[in-house]
């Protein structure tokens, strides 16, 4: 699990970057499909998934992106970060088993509302598998709630 570091606009520079990486488990496939209702059995059954093109399960493209939402709201920028919005496009698919590096990064920095926008980037073994941009809403420094 990721540790909280809350940081405010003005600790951001156009540069800084979050590596996060998660090792794919089926029972976060079988969370995931019970959160999301997303039971498609490509994602739950190994029969099935047998007969598709990819010959075995794989994960819901929006768990992967969960993991950018994990890094926007824990580490980069963390605690307070407003999501307003988000590109995926998807590259190739994540089996159970691989582990996903997740690569945030601060691409633009804009003054009027505090908004950061962040180059997102998930890969595995060094293949990008789904990349995209997210713009959030940063607190200030004088916004900032009590420490974690």
């Amino acid at each position: 699990m990721l540790s909280l570091r809350p940081l405010a606009y003005e600790d951001l520079t156009v540069g800084m970057i979050e590596v996060y990486t998660k090792h794919v488990i089926s029972q976060d496939i079988v969370g995931f499909a019970e959160v999301s209702g997303d039971r498609n059995p490509i994602h739950l059954s190994e029969h099935f998934a047998a007969k598709t093109p990819f010959k075995n399960r794989i994960a819901h493209g929006l768990y992967t992106a969960s993991l950018i939402s994990a890094v926007l709201g824990t580490r980069l920028p963390g605690p307070g970060a407003i999501y307003l919005s988000q590109s995926l496009n998807f590259k190739a698919p994540v089996y159970i088993g691989d582990d996903i590096e997740v690569r945030v990064s601060v691409a633009e920095l804009i003054d009027k509302g505090c908004r950061a926008r962040l180059d997102c980037k998930c890969l595995v073994e060094g293949k990008v598998v789904l990349e995209g941009e997210a713009m959030v809403k940063v607190p200030r420094q004088s916004e900032m709630s009590v420490p974690l």
